[in-house]
């Protein structure tokens, strides 16, 4: 006797669709640059009618907006738990400094990024986005340089996030050190007592 297998429900193909959709921009970004992914690109890489784009988005610019999003909070969530898994301060930077091997600025991930910042210069919606993702990775940070005892956890966190980016932004421009090799200079900078002003009163 045969067991009956249940047809697939309309609702898992609608969210499979989606996800198809939000996989092909995500290549398509890289490829082609953010104002070249069109409608009918994205169809043809997902494999699906050019009406289904529209059907689970808005626009091609929501479309972009989603997959830019998703591809980043994948990738901030890697240096996160890398940086959740150290022991102390210095480990946690050489780990977080480690999490950018898989970027050499050139790469697809790198693309995509620097795509998806420049285009939310022009995009609010993606800018907002973007700010909220980039606050969180921040606050993270923080709260785990708080717990170990980093003095000006929320601004040591901002120059580390600014770091991280400014990395790969300069290897899809030029030579950089290793950034392994940059974990013990770094830390010497973080760990130097902030500067006194010491000009003569007026």
């Amino acid at each position: 006797m045969e067991v009956a297998v249940p047809a697939e429900t309309a609702s898992e193909r609608g969210r499979q669709t989606r996800q198809r959709l939000v996989a092909a921009a995500i290549e398509l970004i890289p490829e082609v640059g953010w104002a070249a992914v069109t409608t009918r690109r994205v169809a043809e890489r997902a494999g699906v009618r050019p009406g289904l784009v529209h059907y689970h988005f808005d626009s091609v610019a929501s479309l972009l907006t989603t997959a830019a999003v998703e591809f980043a909070r994948e990738a901030l969530g890697t240096p996160l738990r890398e940086l959740r898994a150290a022991s102390d301060p210095a480990d946690g930077l050489v780990r977080l400094l480690a999490a950018l091997d898989a970027y050499d600025g050139r790469d697809p991930g790198s693309l995509l990024m620097i795509e998806a910042t420049l285009a939310a210069t022009r995009d609010a919606a993606l800018r907002a986005a973007f700010a909220e993702l980039l606050d969180d990775f921040r606050a993270d940070v923080a709260e785990w340089l708080t717990g170990h005892a980093v003095p000006d956890a929320a601004e040591c966190a901002a120059l580390l996030c600014a770091l991280l980016d400014g990395i790969v932004l300069h290897r899809g421009l030029s030579q950089t050190p290793d950034a392994r090799s940059l974990a013990g200079p770094l830390g010497r900078l973080l760990a130097a007592p902030a500067p006194t002003d010491e000009r003569s009163p007026r």
